[in-house]
């Protein structure tokens, strides 16, 4: 089946919106400093810090976020009311500074992927499937890179690619057990791959939030662009897996990659 030129038209906007992020660029304006400067405000072992919050923060949302949306179909996701709950979360961690960032970011989190389900169900995707929940888990992946990533590794679907076993041996083991169980093997090995990636634009986040001079002001504006930054990945995503379904996977990433 030969794409129409409309759904051309979606399929270019769905990659502008996944390739090009951006993140860093827009920190960069609100802290007006040179960004690599804005990481010597986080502490030695914020590394390790921001990996185990960042875990913790995946692992919550992916259990509790979903359960707030309702199965009524939407034509159009409700992305401004999102956003204004997480510059209103940035705005509480802003104040109070960096030591904030243990409680503030699993907030921020269950919001997101409660944003991403929302435009996920917008694009015709069923929400209470397991498979819909975990593609909304794969978005945290998305616009970001881990250590070990080269420059072939950190595009779309190559990022699929990446987490297409964790993500199939999560989705086998959550329908025969349930997502409730703690420990649950597949999925403790899929939030670890994505929260090395997703690690990396928490890292960013934290660095901005550090700089003294940032507040309560600052903290909700730099949480706007967070949250901007993962609805354009989830609005991509679900975009290409919409295009997916009508063509085939193999049309759509041939498409993609010329």
């Amino acid at each position: 089946m030969e794409m129409t030129q409309e759904d051309i038209t979606r399929l270019q906007y769905a990659k502008d919106l996944l390739e090009n992020p951006g993140i860093v660029e827009k920190l960069t304006n609100v802290v007006g400093m040179p960004f690599e400067k804005a990481f010597d405000y986080l502490p030695d072992n914020w590394t390790a810090m921001i990996q185990t919050i960042t875990h913790k923060s995946l692992h919550n949302a992916l259990t509790v976020a979903v359960r707030t949306l309702t199965l009524k179909e939407r034509k159009s996701s409700n992305d401004r009311l999102h956003k204004f709950l997480v510059a209103a979360s940035g705005g509480i961690g802003g104040a109070f500074g960096l030591p904030a960032l243990a409680i503030e970011l699993p907030v921020t989190t269950v919001i997101m992927f409660r944003s991403i389900a929302d435009i996920a169900r917008s694009e015709g995707e069923y929400i209470q499937s397991i498979e819909t929940r975990l593609a909304c888990l794969e978005v945290f992946a998305l616009g970001g890179s881990s250590d070990k990533d080269n420059a072939a590794e950190s595009g779309y679907y190559a990022v699929r690619a990446l987490l297409a076993k964790q993500v199939s041996e999560a989705a086998k083991y959550i329908v025969e057990k349930g997502i409730a169980e703690k420990g649950t093997p597949a999925l403790v090995r899929l939030i670890a791959v994505i929260a090395s990636r997703f690690g990396v634009t928490a890292s960013q986040k934290a660095a901005a939030s550090a700089v003294p001079v940032i507040g309560a002001a600052g903290g909700a504006l730099i949480n706007s662009i967070f949250m901007d930054h993962f609805q354009n990945m989830a609005r991509g995503h679900f975009m290409i897996r919409g295009l997916e379904r009508k063509y085939g996977e193999k049309t759509v990433n041939n498409l993609y990659l010329t």
